[in-house]
């Protein structure tokens, strides 16, 4: 008994480690986006996948167990029903941007935590329970646009900082030998501000300022199913949909006008007059219905390929009642992803997964009377760490190369470089050692 009790107490200190770390890391990594286009509704949105399934272009529907390790799938929970070993999985995310206009170009970097998740087995092959932290929403934006008032040039200036985060707790449950059902309880939470100014470059000149706050913090509901068909030779094919209903959360508005004076030198004195204040308004935000549906086909523990398709109803988004002129988004994704020989003892790149995939956005705005489009290559590998018998560790590594948006009608283009690390861990706890 003393034997598992360290055992327990080990494994708790290492997770407690971690989340120490991360979360120092996390404190000093507030921006996370710089993108003109995270100022629209929500920001820009993350699909709730880890770095092992972006590599493979984000695929979710119908994935279940790529190979006998753990993966957690929070986008499909139908898919908890496989947990079979105590799995932790927490990581990072970096962002190379360069942003284009006309013959202007400006690059950026930002990172910051991306996830950290934990899933048990309830019933082994039947019960499993998921809980975790992941992005949900981006954003970041400091830009400016120039135009003309008689001989003056007007300057408007666009900032905005924060995001939201989506905390989720779900269970995933088999019934019978190929079908099975899951659903998560989702608490999005966290703060989105955007500024706006309106300056006259006239000396002393008086400008204004709007600020605007929302606070938001409520529950949502995601749900998934997954029908497997086994084809023999242990290969299969599973057929898969989750989504997200349409759910109210709440939001506190913070709304300052005020006005200032910007120097001869470029100095804000301070706010000179406040116009209208508005402090805890409370109002809700409607969050839109949305649907993936996707397939795999794979030979369990050598290969797997897969596609899904997505849509979302944002046209209906609305923040305080406002609708927020955005449009349905659509996109689909495909990837896959292949291991030599998992059971290779003396060539450690055999027991390597190797992914790659592709997806592509018609995301929810559009500007100039164009379609923001958003698409990727993805790539990435899963390297197994040292393991014991009842201990396996991997570490996975993902890369994006793509792009938002065009430089047609005046507009920005976003080309990005993402990268993400993450380090899952596959444990049994409550397992006693017997000595012989």
């Amino acid at each position: 008994m003393k034997s598992l009790l360290s055992n327990m107490y080990k494994k708790i200190n290492y997770i407690a480690a971690v989340l120490v770390l991360f979360t120092g890391i996390t404190a000093q990594a507030q921006v996370t986006s710089q993108s003109p286009y995270s100022r629209y509704g929500l920001g820009n949105v993350k699909e709730l996948v880890l770095p092992q399934l972006r590599a493979m272009g984000g695929i979710s529907a119908g994935v279940y167990k790529p190979n006998g390790y753990n993966n957690i799938n929070m986008q499909n929970p139908a898919s908890y029903a496989g947990i079979s070993m105590t799995t932790a999985d927490m990581g990072l995310s970096g962002t190379f941007t360069k942003l284009s206009t006309g013959s202007l170009s400006e690059k950026d970097f930002n990172g910051s935590l991306n996830h950290i998740a934990f899933a048990f087995p309830l019933i082994q092959g039947k019960t499993g329970l998921s809980f975790g932290l992941m992005p949900y929403t981006q954003v970041g934006y400091d830009y400016q646009t120039v135009s003309r008032v008689d001989t003056t040039n007007a300057i408007n200036r666009f900032t905005g900082q924060g995001g939201l985060s989506k905390a989720y707790l779900g269970i995933g449950q088999a019934i019978g030998d190929n079908f099975r059902i899951g659903a998560n309880v989702e608490y999005i939470f966290g703060d989105v501000e955007n500024s706006s100014s309106y300056e006259l470059q006239r000396v002393n000149a008086l400008y204004t300022r709007i600020q605007d706050k929302n606070s938001v913090g409520g529950v949502s509901f995601s749900y998934g199913a997954q029908y497997e068909i086994k084809l023999g030779g242990k290969k299969r094919i599973t057929l898969g949909y989750s989504g997200s209903a349409s759910s109210n959360i709440n939001s506190t508005k913070t709304y300052v006008a005020s006005q200032f004076i910007r120097t001869a030198t470029g100095e804000d004195t301070g706010v000179s007059d406040t116009t209208s204040f508005i402090d805890g308004g409370k109002s809700s935000l409607k969050l839109p219905l949305t649907h993936n549906f996707g397939f795999t086909v794979q030979k369990d523990n050598k290969w797997l390929i897969g596609a899904d398709y997505r849509m979302g109803g944002w046209k209906k988004l609305t923040i305080g009642g406002v609708n927020q002129g955005l449009q349905d988004s659509w996109g689909f994704s495909a990837g896959g992803q292949f291991t030599p020989d998992i059971t290779s003892i003396n060539n450690y790149f055999d027991r390597i997964d190797y992914r790659v995939g592709y997806t592509y956005d018609k995301t929810y705005i559009q500007r100039g009377g164009q379609d923001i489009k958003q698409q990727a290559i993805t790539f990435g590998l899963g390297l197994p760490l040292a393991s014991s018998r009842y201990s396996i560790y991997k570490m996975n590594f993902t890369t994006e190369i793509g792009k938002r948006g065009s430089l047609m009608n005046g507009l920005v283009k976003e080309n990005y470089i993402n990268f993400h690390l993450a380090f899952t861990l596959n444990d049994t706890w409550f397992i006693k050692n017997k000595l012989y």
